[in-house]
């Protein structure tokens, strides 16, 4: 049985997000970053000095990968770009989907090897509409087609096996990949279904032991999921759509939680007015950090 535990964090950024998502943490300046997709902001919370700066950019975007101390990837409706760190100029990378202004872009990760996993989903989440892809270098290759709203992105820490999901379908997925390179060695097989839950399986991220930790959307609250796919724990939060996790810390020992108001009316939002926040579960995890993008 699924042991659960109520809420003991506490709100580390209180801005309500529309649709906040894709946190990536930077261990060289102890600074996590993430998106109001829907707002093209991206939000940047240094933990040491406590200060927040948000970031206007000039298209949706959803994933941030670090690549250099003065560079990082985002990932958005146009593509992805090489973000200056200091200036905000954006630099063209690869493109995704050529001709598509439909879709944008929605979760991803950098896998151990340094190539990047990048989902895409229509603008309306139209079903089918979106694809999984893997970009390497610039290059970008179609790995998984026809998902409707692609999520929980995210690797075994040695790089052998990759999950992701389409919330619409209630699927995760575990696929083997090649350590090596990022791509899939084999077919997807579907680790967890729970199609017939509450709420949708949304951002993931994978722990030292493997453990899979979960946000899901509508049920408010992170699930942590042994390799096998046994819930092992679900952790309540004060907002009913947690979109995404992310490990934080010098250590890689905390964990954290975006979310959205995306959808929420009057009375909804006024019974959770932390919805958008950034969360702070108040646990201690035994996180891995993103590998860095190699350009």
């Amino acid at each position: 049985m699924t042991e659960t535990h109520d809420f003991r964090g506490k709100i580390l950024s209180p801005e309500n997000s529309i649709l906040g998502e894709g946190p990536t943490y930077d261990p060289a300046t102890d600074t996590i970053w993430w998106f109001n997709i829907l707002g093209k902001e991206l939000h940047e919370l240094e933990l040491v000095s406590g200060a927040k700066r948000v970031h206007a950019l000039p298209m949706m975007a959803s994933v941030l990968a670090r690549v250099d101390a003065g560079r990082q990837l985002i990932a958005t409706e146009e593509g992805l770009f090489l973000r200056d760190t200091a200036s905000g100029a954006l630099t063209p990378h690869a493109v995704l989907e050529p001709g598509n202004s439909g879709n944008r872009s929605n979760d991803g990760r950098t896998h151990p090897s340094g190539a990047l996993w990048i989902g895409t989903m229509g603008k309306r989440a139209e079903t089918g509409a979106g694809a999984i892809y893997h970009v390497a270098r610039g290059t970008v290759t179609k790995i998984f087609d026809k998902v409707s709203i692609p999520n929980a992105i995210c690797f075994s820490p040695d790089g052998s096996v990759g999950y992701y999901v389409d919330s619409k379908a209630g699927l995760l997925m575990r696929v083997p990949v090649d350590p090596a390179t990022g791509l899939p060695a084999g077919e997807a097989t579907v680790l967890v279904d729970s199609s017939g839950e509450e709420g949708d399986i949304d951002g993931a991220v994978c722990d030292r032991d493997g453990h899979i930790w979960n946000a899901r959307w509508g049920a408010g609250c992170v699930d942590r999921y042994a390799p096998d796919g046994t819930r092992l724990e679900r952790y309540r939060v004060p907002v009913r759509q947690p979109s995404c996790p992310v490990f934080f810390g010098r250590d890689g020992d905390r964990l954290a939680v975006t979310s959205a108001w995306e959808g929420l009316d009057e009375a909804a939002r006024a019974s959770q007015p932390q919805a958008g926040s950034l969360i702070d579960l108040g646990i201690s995890v035994k996180g891995v950090f993103d590998a860095l993008y190699k350009v």
